[in-house]
């Protein structure tokens, strides 16, 4: 960075431009107007915020600079929300073009919660249609470019904010994640991302609609994307407020004492690219001389729980979503579909009863591994970030994608939390992320050992995109 950029409020963090903005340093219109300027600077070239709110942003931080204290937290610091979570009076897209007049009447929990806390939503941010793929594409937005190597994918499906808050755009992004949909992003854009415990944060929408299907209420949990395991322990902390229109809300206590080293499993064997392995030992390096125990040990069962993963959500979407997903989808989505229907055919009624059923034997497996190890460390992906289109070669590339984020689908699985950060720089200029993966509810203490490795390695971010050649499709 120059020496200007490196004092420009859209390179603070959410807690840093928080305590400016309480302290009377600069105003929250300043750092409100200081991201839309950022926004109108950088988004035309990687196409991650759909919608950007500048009159209606500015007004709350005009509001918020008449206030003699500080609403919350995150008084005056700008967020952007994923389009598949409600913004009153915006519509909530899911990606998709049909939905363009889906407005929602009221905010979703999480950012009602955020705003509660003092934040401005700034815009809403790109992701594939139906949050289907491992990459940030659609026909209604089209695609959003991975800011360090336009020919690698962004990740999905909350690719927007991760790119976002990687270019400065937003220093929080709000997003989802059912089988990595947060962590791969942050791990491709060289982020922070906490996936949260599925009933940690309550989840709603105001729309009409039938009820989610049974895998998107045990695998799916909103979460914060950052900069910095600071911002994701602060947006956590006002994030896990109930709210009524969620009876699976729960008001879960913190299992532990977050300043406590527990025992770290370091979950790195089979198939891995060797600058990915090399990433996570030296985050488990970093643990280790912080005082955690570390252990290298296989995580039980990862190929059923990636392969009962896969049957259970292949079944419900030609149950429930299929005929939609054709109708209204893009040909990139279809294109998914049948690769992934293709490596996980759906399965009958008994079949599909008996998969549920089975859940609660693998989660026993570990929740005895989580007794031993409370904190298991891998990578997020196996492999470096795919190139744009990997996702659309045919079934042989969908099952290496499956393979290379076992660990990623078992805790969507599972119902686990994971904070996701980065942890080394590849030889190609590439993040590379590493998750930590707790017992339920024990999200504190990922964020702990998380910000140990981070003191380690931290990852010179936001950054302006990087040029390179990509197929948009």
């Amino acid at each position: 960075m120059t020496t200007g950029q490196a004092t420009a409020l859209w390179t603070r963090d959410a807690v840093s431009l928080a305590a400016m903005i309480a302290a009377g340093e600069v105003t929250a219109t300043e750092v409100v107007s200081a991201h839309l300027a950022r926004i109108a600077e950088i988004d035309p070239s990687i196409a991650a915020i759909t919608s950007v709110f500048a009159e209606s942003a500015l007004d709350a931080a005009a509001q918020a600079d008449r206030r003699a204290e500080p609403i919350g937290p995150l008084h005056g610091v700008p967020f952007t929300v994923k389009n598949n979570l409600d913004v009153a009076d915006s519509p909530t897209t899911w990606g998709v073009a049909a939905l363009a007049n889906a407005v929602a009447p009221s905010d979703a929990p999480s950012v009602a919660a955020l705003r509660r806390a003092g934040a401005i939503v700034i815009g809403r941010t790109n992701m594939p249609d139906f949050a289907t793929r491992w990459h940030t594409d659609n026909d209604a937005a089209g695609p959003t470019i991975n800011p360090w190597d336009a020919s690698r994918s962004p990740g999905g499906s909350s690719g927007g904010d991760a790119a976002a808050v990687a270019t400065g755009m937003t220093p929080l992004g709000l997003g989802t994640d059912f089988g990595g949909s947060l962590r791969v992003p942050a791990a491709f854009c060289g982020v922070t991302s906490l996936r949260t415990t599925p009933g940690r944060v309550a989840v709603a929408s105001s729309l009409p609609g039938p009820a989610p299907a049974p895998t998107n209420q045990l695998f799916a949990a909103p979460g914060p994307v950052a900069r910095s395991v600071r911002d994701l322990s602060a947006a956590f902390a006002v994030m896990i407020d109930g709210d009524v229109r969620d009876p699976a809300w729960i008001p879960a206590r913190d299992l532990d004492d977050p300043t406590a080293t527990p025992a770290v499993a370091v979950c790195a064997d089979g198939s891995i690219d060797p600058q990915v392995r090399a990433a996570v030992r030296q985050a488990a390096d970093a643990l280790a001389r912080a005082g955690h125990p570390i252990t290298e040990v296989a995580a039980p069962r990862l190929d059923e729980t990636a392969t009962a993963y896969g049957r259970l959500v292949s079944t419900e979407v030609v149950t429930q979503r299929l005929d939609l997903m054709r109708r209204v989808g893009s040909q990139g989505l279809n294109a998914f579909i049948d690769a992934a229907l293709e490596l996980f055919p759906p399965l009958d009624l008994a079949g599909y009863m008996s998969a549920l059923g089975e859940r609660l034997t693998l989660r026993a497996a570990w929740s005895r591994f989580l007794a031993d190890h409370p904190i298991v460390l891998g990578p997020v992906s196996a492999a470096l970030p795919w190139p744009v289109g990997y996702d659309l070669g045919g079934s042989a590339n969908v099952a290496h994608m499956y393979a290379a984020q076992q660990l990623t689908i078992a805790a969507n699985y599972l119902g686990l939390p994971a904070v996701t950060l980065p942890a080394a720089l590849s030889a190609e200029g590439l993040p590379i992320g590493v998750q930590l993966i707790t017992a339920p509810f024990a999200e504190r203490r990922g964020l702990a050992a998380a910000a140990r490795i981070e003191a380690a390695f931290r990852l010179e971010t936001p950054i302006s995109p990087r040029s390179g050649d990509s197929d948009s499709r």
